[in-house]
């Protein structure tokens, strides 16, 4: 079972910067997505971005040219660069991984962006 473990989430001021970090570890077969989502209060999670065996990246629209996400294979780690942060980005941000032995999630970590 593949446990996720995600860091660097806090307080920023609108248009300051964070970048996330999650760790994967335990039994981990191959993994070939990794990715982010968030939930903010009252809505549904949604995905933010994702990245495919290394190669394939989505972004939803409200992120682009905002956010980037990159991945270490050797660290098993999946990153997410935030940068130009607005008060509508501040939401629980979840880690998840899919791959061989199915799909796992993070505990989810708090940004807030305050204005």
């Amino acid at each position: 079972q593949v446990q996720l473990v995600e860091s660097g989430g806090g307080l920023v001021q609108s248009g300051g910067s964070l970048r996330l970090s999650c760790a994967a570890s335990g039994i981990i077969g191959t993994i070939y997505l990794m990715g982010w989502y968030r939930q903010a209060p009252g809505k549904q999670r949604e995905l933010v971005a994702t990245i495919i065996s290394g190669d394939y990246i989505n972004y939803s629209d409200s992120v682009k040219g905002r956010f980037t996400i990159s991945r270490d294979n050797a660290k098993k780690t999946v990153y997410l660069q935030m940068n130009s942060l607005k008060s509508e980005d501040t939401a629980v941000y979840y880690c998840k991984t899919s791959g061989s032995g199915g799909d796992s999630w993070g505990q989810g970590i708090q940004v807030t962006v305050s204005s």
